[in-house]
């Protein structure tokens, strides 16, 4: 049997019944798709809650749906990483009703949550000690001494900057804790990107104050609608047929993008990397099928 790989998915409410679909083929036709690969997680967050990051989510969500959503991928085994990772946070913050209630709905000692803040990290830490605690990209950490610093310090996983994910040096560097690194192999962002983490600050804005951009961010990337050839052009792009090598240095967690982008691409990667190579037309034709019936054929 091929060492056990974890996938990391994006998005816990926006790619809800995409995520069921591909557990649950993941179960049903193990012989489709590559062998060892797990699902390690489903990263993201409910709409509207404060604390996240990264990406801004806009809405609400009931107590019932975020408890029947959090059982459904219980049902699965599949633990759900909040992505708490707003970078603006402050004292008046964590004491946040609906941030807290997610919270307490997902405290059965499964849940993840991505850390940006220390103030938030500390109080999330102190409150909900059963929960296990990662590092997030959103810090952009390319230095190698201060990633090392990083992985020594009691996070479950480090989500390593994808800057990174070629760097022989610092790969080298960071081995022996490879086993708590996650590398994020489809990023679509520009590399060495210079407003990153302004950007990061911007949607952390946008999702404490509730307030929708009036203007896209003055991103440098492109304004075209995003694809996964886009993602496979990128430098600090992983391809499939490197992940068993990566794996073989101990790397065994890898992190796909997909929080607010569009929908086909997050497919062509579920597809990409998780099926086998002879058998991804099936799959994908398999999975819209089933997400058309879904959906009424819509």
């Amino acid at each position: 049997m091929a060492k056990e790989i974890y996938w990391h998915l994006p998005g816990v409410t926006v790619n809800f019944y995409l995520n069921q679909v591909i557990m649950k083929m993941m179960q049903d036709y193990p012989d489709k798709f590559r062998e060892g690969y797990k699902i390690g997680s489903v990263y993201g967050t409910f709409p509207g809650a404060i604390w996240n990051g990264g990406r801004a989510v806009f809405g609400l969500t009931a107590k019932g749906d975020i408890e029947k959503i959090l059982e459904t991928y219980s049902n699965f085994n599949v633990p759900v990483r909040f992505t708490w990772t707003n970078s603006l946070i402050e004292e008046k913050h964590l004491n946040d009703t609906y941030c807290n209630l997610i919270m307490e709905a997902a405290n059965n000692g499964k849940n993840q949550v991505l850390c940006n803040s220390k103030l938030l990290e500390d109080y999330l830490r102190e409150k909900y000690p059963d929960f296990k605690y990662l590092s997030s990209t959103t810090k952009r950490i390319v230095d190698v001494k201060a990633l090392k610093k990083e992985l020594e310090k009691d996070y479950f996983l480090v989500v390593l900057d994808y800057d990174l994910n070629h760097d022989e040096e610092a790969l080298k560097a960071v081995k022996p804790y490879a086993d708590k690194i996650e590398l994020l192999v489809d990023e679509v962002c520009l590399p060495h990107c210079p407003k990153r983490v302004d950007h990061y600050k911007d949607e952390s804005r946008l999702q404490i104050n509730f307030e929708r951009a009036d203007t896209p961010y003055d991103c440098p990337n492109f304004r075209s609608k995003p694809t996964f050839a886009d993602c496979k052009s990128r430098p600090h792009f992983i391809d499939c047929d490197e992940i068993e090598k990566y794996a073989e240095d101990g790397f065994v967690n890898f992190k796909l993008v997909g929080r607010g982008l569009p929908t086909d691409m997050v497919i062509d990667s579920y597809v990409y990397y998780l099926a086998k190579r002879e058998e991804r037309d099936f799959v994908k034709k398999k999975l819209m099928s089933v997400l058309g019936s879904l959906f009424g054929g819509k």
